[in-house]
């Protein structure tokens, strides 16, 4: 009997069940969509709006992993699998406000250099969120990426100045200038660089268009096209970008948008609920 590399004996376990987020279809969250038996090791093409979804097999069974818009509406809504519709219902979910003061205004109302910068900035990060590694099945379980309080909740509705901006698409994880951050699953380094907004930021495809993303750091010890286990370290926290103060900003993303982190975290390392959480 033919021995199989150690690679592949590594791999079908993943291959054969993965351990899928909470499904949490309302804006901002996941809808676990299953699709049927997966007769083979090729998923289906899966498609919301024109952007790549995320298919990876569950007990024998293709399931797709749609992202949710934070803008998104509750109702019917679909995607399409090979060319045939799968329905499935957002359901609503409302967000508190978070209002926060930003010392250096130009983060907030960038001068006409600033938003030449900001517009050949769009397309690297753009890239970078929506690349799709599809030689890779992701490790779906992710970890914190660094020691510290959770200082701001995914999907608050944010105003800069008393001014509103796009709602809060990630985490915030308060920790000292320095402190490591790693990486909470295996992927590959698709974008690392210093932005307007963001800071010294890294984007990491952890298979399958499965995407991670962390700002603000103060350094960066990973560089573009390297390749990340669990547990290696990222760079370190900082106060790089629009910041009020040093912490982490970590985002996680399906098909283009950004999705609530703690839906594919341990129970024990997920933030308190909204009402017992200080911001």
């Amino acid at each position: 009997m033919r021995c199989l590399p150690t690679f592949l004996l590594l791999l079908l376990p993943l291959l054969a069940t993965a351990q899928l987020p909470d499904h949490s279809p309302t804006p901002g969250g996941v809808a676990v969509v299953p699709l049927g038996p997966a007769s083979s090791d090729t998923p289906p093409r899966a498609d919301y709006y024109g952007k790549r979804v995320s298919v990876v097999k569950n007990d024998g069974q293709w399931v797709a992993l749609v992202g949710i818009p934070l803008k998104g509406q509750a109702g019917p809504d679909k995607l399409i699998v090979d060319g045939r519709a799968h329905h499935f219902t957002v359901t609503h979910r409302d967000y508190p406000e978070q209002w926060l003061t930003i010392k250096n205004k130009r983060k907030v109302n960038p001068n006409p250099d600033d938003l030449k910068r900001i517009r050949q900035e769009i397309a690297p990060q753009r890239a970078a969120k929506r690349h799709f590694d599809e030689n890779t099945w992701p490790d779906l379980v992710m970890h914190k990426p660094v020691d510290g309080p959770y200082s701001s909740h995914f999907g608050l509705k944010r105003f800069f100045n008393e001014q509103p901006r796009n709602p809060h698409g990630g985490l915030d994880i308060a920790a000292a200038t320095g402190t490591p951050i790693k990486a909470p699953a295996p992927g590959l380094v698709v974008e690392a660089g210093d932005f307007f907004f963001n800071g010294n930021s890294v984007f990491i495809d952890h298979g399958q268009g499965v995407i991670s993303f962390y700002c603000h750091l103060n350094d960066i010890h990973v560089k573009k096209g390297q390749r990340v286990e669990r547990g290696d370290t990222l760079g370190e926290v900082g106060a790089t970008g629009r910041v009020t103060g040093p912490h982490l900003h970590w985002s996680v993303g399906l098909n283009g948008t950004w999705v609530d982190p703690s839906l594919f975290m341990p129970d024990d390392q997920r933030p308190e609920p909204y009402s017992t959480q200080t911001e």
